[in-house]
């Protein structure tokens, strides 16, 4: 009986800390539309902020918690919503969620920068005070956090319902522009919710550290846990978001006490969060239709057949002469963009081209990998099945949520990628707890590909391949009709078409993409562990699609290289690690709202190196003579120079411009 009052108590400690954690976040959603998966990356570096005035500057404690969560805390959160997140609500899904999570990226890279790893304490508040319930000690640390958990819920109740502030609230979630015409000021009552949210997840956050201790990934991670009592206060209910927070708590407490702590269920005590997260997804209401303005998103126009088949040949001739001049190291580095680009592609057609988002692409890879080396078929017939599997199981994390919209779709993929790393990956049957599976490299049609060369190559081939069919597909009814349902589910709706099974099946094809890559990077490394599918793994591909361009071919490309250089980058300047997701997290905060990326910029380029040289070019190099029947048919007679350069991100207007001037 004292053991299940001791997991009690323990349990609501830390449901409390979760109750505080997620009334921020269902007040900043509540009142500006924005999901803020950065959530807990705020309460992290707010929490390494009173660490470093409380224990290494040496002020009181009282004056550090009062500076954090009165000025530093409120700032921030303010700050953010003018210049960050201003507006995003009114926009895609999509972008607001890859916005906040550069945000969780660049804080996380802005934690390790300011704060190098080092073994670093915090101590509980009032250590040598307590309280002695039967035969349980209860900490006065616990006792404040329940505590400061009713206070936060009462202030938060009396804002809403009993202040002119709290009515500007709770009508800017209904309708701001009508507030606005009514004399309120939506944008400031934005900044006093962001400010207000921040604030409470810093809060969260210090009372948590003395507890879990100061770490970059634990204190941003344990904010799923807020994510799912949010959840099941609909965003919406504040009391519901407390009661489910208090009750994951003490589930997660009796988990961890009950639960069995040897074989393969021994990680379902770690992933007790995100079932819960999962189910109450599932058991969400049916979403409704967003009626509103159809606006799209300008995306890269396409290039014609012709164009990708030359730059898809060019892709290969340099792969191919890197193959002979570089040593084995170094075409691994060219091998793992290869795979990193593969999978951006399928990012491509989700997010480019679908609309959603996926928070964990690179486990749907670990999926494809780990299929193919339990299969040890080493042909393209192992090589489908396994993309096979892969599809099957994107395909049944879309299912339970099929009738919701976005948000929900990539919050059932964040689960997803926890439930896989810490329940999947590491039991016996799988990878096994830091253990590694042997894959052999592919053969095709019966040859083998020993050397690492002749085998990059190969995966140079899938990419193209997967590029030419990615763009065939786009170009066809299945393409129109995915932009279509990207810029305005609510007038497909009226239309009478069914976006649900389509979007079930656009994640199987994405996912089955991905699989497929991991398949050709297990043939790649030959050795391959749960470590190299890790959750957090996804966030910085996402990012790299999107700063690089998640509309195009190109940008997958571009992003596959970036994505190779960073590992690379930071194990030649250790001093820089941090910085480097600081500039990657930022980079796609800033870029998040243009879809097209740095591809965009080098298409510029293109365009200006075109109109300065190439009537001189085109005059210089001699032209291809068409086959005789074409000629005679009184079609060009030539293929001009011109015809070989992408128009891969030209706005539509220019297009016609171009196409105009040279007479077509």
């Amino acid at each position: 009986m004292s053991s299940i009052l001791s997991f009690t108590i323990l349990g609501l400690f830390t449901g409390a800390a979760y109750a505080i954690a997620a009334s921020g976040l269902v007040l900043t959603y509540t009142t500006t539309r924005v999901f803020n998966i950065a959530h807990g990356a705020f309460g992290m570096v707010m929490a390494f902020t009173f660490w470093d005035l409380s224990q290494r500057q040496g002020m009181p404690t009282w004056l550090s918690l009062v500076l954090v969560l009165g000025v530093v805390a409120p700032g921030t959160g303010w700050l953010v919503q003018r210049f960050v997140t201003r507006g995003l609500g009114e926009g895609p899904v999509s972008v607001s969620l890859v916005v906040t999570v550069g945000l969780f990226v660049g804080l996380i890279g802005l934690a390790e920068y300011v704060w190098p790893p080092a073994p670093r304490t915090l101590p509980p508040f009032l250590p040598d005070h307590g309280l002695q319930v039967g035969g349980t000690y209860v900490t006065a640390h616990q006792l404040i956090t329940i505590v400061l958990s009713a206070v936060v819920a009462g202030l938060l109740y009396v804002l809403l319902n009993r202040t002119r502030i709290g009515t500007a609230m709770r009508a800017s979630v209904d309708n701001p522009v009508l507030l606005q015409l009514f004399g309120g000021k939506p944008d400031r009552v934005a900044s006093l919710s962001w400010a207000i949210g921040t604030s409470l997840a810093a809060l969260a956050g210090i009372l948590l550290t003395p507890v879990i201790g100061l770490s970059y990934f634990d204190l941003t991670l344990l904010v799923i846990n807020a994510y799912a009592a949010a959840m099941l206060g609909r965003l919406k209910s504040l009391p519901l978001t407390f009661v489910g927070a208090m009750g994951l708590g003490v589930l997660q407490s009796f988990a961890v006490a009950y639960l069995p702590s040897q074989g393969n269920l021994a990680g379902l005590r770690a992933v007790v969060p995100a079932l819960f997260l999962f189910v109450v997804i599932i058991a969400m209401p049916q979403a409704q239709l967003r009626i509103g303005q159809v606006k799209g998103i300008v995306s890269a126009p396409l290039p014609s057949l012709r164009q990708s088949l030359g730059w898809g040949a060019a892709l290969l001739a340099v792969v191919a002469l890197l193959s002979l001049s570089m040593s084995d190291a170094d075409l691994l580095l060219v091998g793992t963009a290869a795979t990193y680009a593969m999978v951006m592609l399928s990012l491509v057609l989700l997010t480019g081209y679908g609309g959603h988002v996926s928070l964990a692409q690179f486990t749907f890879a670990g999926v494809g990998a780990l299929a193919y080396a339990k299969l040890d078929e080493p042909n393209l017939y192992g090589l489908a099945v396994s993309a096979a599997v892969a599809a099957v199981v994107g395909a049944l994390v879309a299912l339970p949520v099929l009738r919701l919209t976005g948000l929900y779709l990539a919050l059932s993929t964040l689960a997803f990628g926890v439930l896989m790393d810490k329940l999947v990956f590491q039991a016996d049957f799988a990878f096994g707890y830091n253990g590694t599976l042997h894959a052999d490299r592919l053969s095709v049609l019966g040859r083998s590909f020993d050397s690492t060369g002749g085998y990059v190559l190969v995966m140079t081939v899938f990419f193209v391949l997967m590029s030419l069919v990615l763009l065939l597909l786009r170009r066809g009814v299945l393409g129109r009709l995915l932009i279509a349902m990207r810029d305005s589910p609510a007038a497909c709706g009226t239309l009478g078409l069914d976006m649900r099974w389509f979007r079930v099946a656009l994640f199987a094809l994405s996912a089955g993409m991905a699989g497929l890559a991991g398949g050709l990077f297990a043939g790649l490394r030959g050795t391959i562990g749960a470590a190299d599918f890790q959750l957090f793994n996804s966030l910085p591909l996402l990012l790299l699609a999107v700063v690089c361009g998640v509309t195009s071919v190109t940008g997958a490309a571009m992003g596959g290289i970036g994505l190779m250089l960073l590992p690379v980058l930071q194990s030649s300047r250790p001093e820089l690690a941090g910085l480097v997701f600081v500039v990657l997290g930022f980079g796609a905060v800033a870029l998040g709202r243009d879809p097209n990326g740095l591809a965009n910029q080098v298409f510029r380029v293109g365009r200006w190196l075109e109109g300065r040289f190439g009537d001189r070019v085109r005059a210089a190099v001699p032209v291809l003579p068409l086959p005789r029947d074409r000629a005679d048919s009184g079609e060009e007679t030539a293929v001009p120079l011109s015809e070989l350069t992408t128009v891969d991100a030209l706005p539509l207007e220019e297009v016609g411009i171009h196409a105009a001037a040279r007479g077509r």
